[in-house]
Formats: C-alpha cells, structure tokens, sequence
C-alpha cells in the first residue's frame, strides 16, 4: 500500500462555516421566521443550536480541540438593528463576546454580515427591491463594523447573492416566493451597490481590513460536446446562475439573463474571491423545460448522489470553479467559503471530504492562490426550506435535547486540520473506498 500525503502550505486557514439564522435560535425578527410561521418550510429553526443561549461556546470548543485555526459565522441584522431608528447595543455586545472566544481559542473570524435574513422592517419596505437597501445597508455595516473591528479583520459583505435572488425571486422556495427574473435582477443589482457601499465603509474604518463576498459557483458541462443546442444551454445555465455579482465586480457591469447593469462604483471591491462550491451538473437541450429556459440539469447515471437527490460527489467541480475563478480575477486570493454535503449517516461525507480538499491541493500546486477552506459545517443547523431534512454537520444535533454527537468525519477533519493536509493513513481509516483514486501504486 502507498504511504505518501498531500500538504498545503504554512498558515492556510482550516475552518467550518456557520449562518445566525440557522445557528443560533430564537431570531424572531426577520423574514425567515415570518416564513416559517406561515408554513413555508419542512420544519421550523426553534432553538436551532441554542448559539443566542451560550451553545456556541461548546461548539468553539469543539473546532479549537479539532485543529481548526478559523471559523467564518454571521451576524444578524434584525437583531443589531432591531427597528430603522435603534439600535441593540447588547446584542452587539454578545457578538463581541463571540468573536473574542474565537480569538481566545485560537481561531481567526471571518464574519459575514448578510446571510439571506432580512429584519421584517426592511422586508416591508420590499428589501432588496428597494433602491435604498444598499444605503441602509451601509448603515448597518458601519455600527456593526465599529463594534466588532477589535476582534475582526476578515469581512464578508453577501453571501450567496445569487443564490439568495433565485430561490426568492425566481423559484419562490425563500421569501418573499416571487416568480420574476426581473426582479431578481434588481435584487442583484441592489446587492452589489450594497456590497460595494459597504467595502469602502469597512476600509474606511479598518484600512488592514480584507473584505469580499461569497458566491456559490455551479460549475456545468454540457451533456454532448458536439451538440451545439447543448453547448449552448449549458453558457446560458452557467451565466444566469453564477455569472452576475462577479461579472459586476470585475467590470463594473453586472451582466443578467434579462440584461446588464452598470454599476461602476462596484468595479474591483474585493481583497479575495469567496467562494462556495456543493456540486456541479450536466446540461442537456430539452423543449420540454420552457421554465428553465430550455435547458435540463442532471447527474448523470450512476453519480455519487446525497440521499435526497439536491447535491452530489463530483469533485473535479471544485477545481473547475477554482480554475474558472482564477481565470477572472488572476491576482486575486480565493478562499473556499462553504463546502460540504448533506449526510445524516456519515457514509457518504468522509470521502466526498477527502477527495475535494485533494482537488483544492491539486490547484495550490498550480500555485493558485487558495488561502484557506471553510467546511459547511460545525454542527447540524437549520437548513432554510429544507429545514432538520438535511444534515451538513460534522458534529450530530439532537433537536430534543440539544446533545451533539460526534461523527466520524469530524475526526477526519480533524486529522487533515492538524496535518495541514491529508495522509494515505487518514484515508485508509475512513474512506478507504477511494484509496486508490488518491494514492495509485
């Protein structure tokens, strides 16, 4: 059996990623939790993972024994910001708390400041539709950024923009459940304004400040490379889902399936490129799928699908997006913001683990310039929609009881974090199913 190992260079950032809504419980203010009330979702968040009562400081714990140097969380609106004149400066306090636990565990914050909720004031004035969100924003990220800067340098502005306007404005699966390409365009827009308002507000405040956004990439092939009608399903695929909040940051034109936007001041607000990356799909021409503008995602037969269908093992995506980032911003920093998968019973996680950071160490080698990797996630948490039915953790959570189980991919993780990179040893121990494709003899 080969021994050998994969090791990432000095100083990369090991990390788990988290989201206020889906962490801490109780957020009663804001769009989701109307959502969920209304009866939108499969479940609804509760206590979710009792973070706002002190939970989190058993999960910091937790990432600090496991080797991990990072943790990337959010920071909720509705409660800094509770109304549009006031301002909860306990709140702020216990998020000062917070980030200096991380610091006293040893553990660099990457706080992102809006992670799809909204406070229900904003909602009613049609949030992100509206054209003073960017400014209210700005608002929002200059009180939050003076209190929190002590203990924080690395700042993401939006998570998931696209992500955020498809399924509210396009799919109706997040709130507010519109149907319109249209106004998921003007979500994006406002979004980007907001992004690029706050960028200079945090170095203006923290000159040392490293800000970006993250972004998931859906990286697509086409189902026949020869058949152009696929070829060309698969551009217009790609570009709608991925192509809108970083065309805007590279050109200062933010390009949309229904048109572009010039949104000069956007141009090059960034210090690194987040991004966050679940799976990939294969695009067909298909005249049956008018609603999706005629081109049919899939994985093809006999992929390494999640029990539920929504992601699968393919982990020559994330290279592909890696290399397609790199492409657009050549001197910029990437950090992969979120990757995981969806697995109550840990079979599938370890190897999907293993054989996507191989990938991310097949690009450093490239000398790419890949600084570090959040796995999505700590702990089992609130996934929106989807509510309990997916379970992303490393660590099992009993909603009942609120205890919190270890997997055997925490373990895992926490070899690799320790190692700085992966060993025939490790994979040997937990996936040994994909021994072969890591360490050919």
């Amino acid at each position: 059996m080969p021994t050998a190992s994969y090791h990432f260079p000095k100083g990369f950032l090991w990390g788990t990623a988290t989201a206020a809504h889906q962490v801490e419980g109780n957020n009663a203010n804001n769009n989701w939790h109307r959502w969920e009330q209304e009866g939108h979702t499969q479940g609804k968040a509760g206590l979710a993972c009792d973070w706002w009562g002190g939970r989190w400081k058993e999960d910091f714990d937790r990432a600090a024994e496991a080797g991990q140097n990072a943790h990337r969380l959010s920071v909720e609106w509705s409660r800094i910001q509770p109304t549009p004149d006031t301002w909860d400066e306990e709140a702020l306090e216990r998020y000062r708390t917070m980030l200096r636990g991380l610091r006293e565990r040893g553990l660099t914050a990457m706080v992102t400041l809006h992670h799809f909720t909204n406070p229900l004031w904003l909602e009613e004035r049609k949030a992100w539709e509206n054209e003073t969100s960017a400014a209210l924003f700005e608002k929002f990220v200059r009180k939050t950024v003076e209190a929190l800067r002590e203990y924080c340098s690395l700042w993401c502005t939006v998570n998931e923009p696209n992500v955020y306007a498809l399924l509210a404005y396009v799919a109706g699966d997040f709130p507010p459940g519109a149907h319109s390409l249209k106004r998921a365009a003007v979500v994006q827009a406002n979004l980007l304004r907001g992004h690029a308002a706050a960028y200079r507000t945090i170095h203006e405040l923290q000159p040392e400040a490293r800000v970006g956004f993250a972004v998931q990439i859906r990286p697509m092939v086409p189902a026949r490379a020869w058949f152009p009608l696929d070829r060309l399903m698969r551009n217009i695929q790609f570009n709608g889902i991925n192509l809108a909040f970083p065309s805007g940051i590279s050109t200062g034109v933010m390009k949309t399936p229904v048109g572009s936007v010039r949104i000069p001041e956007a141009k090059g607000t960034q210090d690194y490129f987040g991004l966050n990356y679940y799976s990939m799909d294969t695009v067909a021409f298909d005249l049956t799928r008018p609603a999706e503008l005629f081109g049919r995602r899939y994985y093809p037969e006999g992929s390494d699908v999640a029990v539920g269908g929504m992601n699968a093992n393919i982990p020559e995506g994330i290279f592909a997006a890696i290399k397609w980032a790199t492409r657009l911003y050549p001197d910029v920093p990437i950090l992969i913001t979120e990757n995981g998968i969806e697995d109550a019973d840990d079979s599938l996680r370890p190897r999907y683990l293993v054989q996507h950071l191989h990938q991310v160490w097949r690009t450093v080698n490239f000398n790419w310039p890949v600084k570090g990797y959040f796995f999505w996630s700590l702990v089992d948490n609130f996934e929106w929609e989807r509510a309990w039915t997916q379970r992303f953790g490393l660590w099992e959570l009993d909603l009942e009881t609120q205890k919190r189980t270890r997997r055997p991919s925490a373990d895992l993780y926490a070899a690799i974090c320790r190692e700085n990179g992966i060993t025939s040893e490790m994979v040997q121990q937990y996936c040994p199913e994909v021994f072969a494709r890591l360490f050919p003899e």
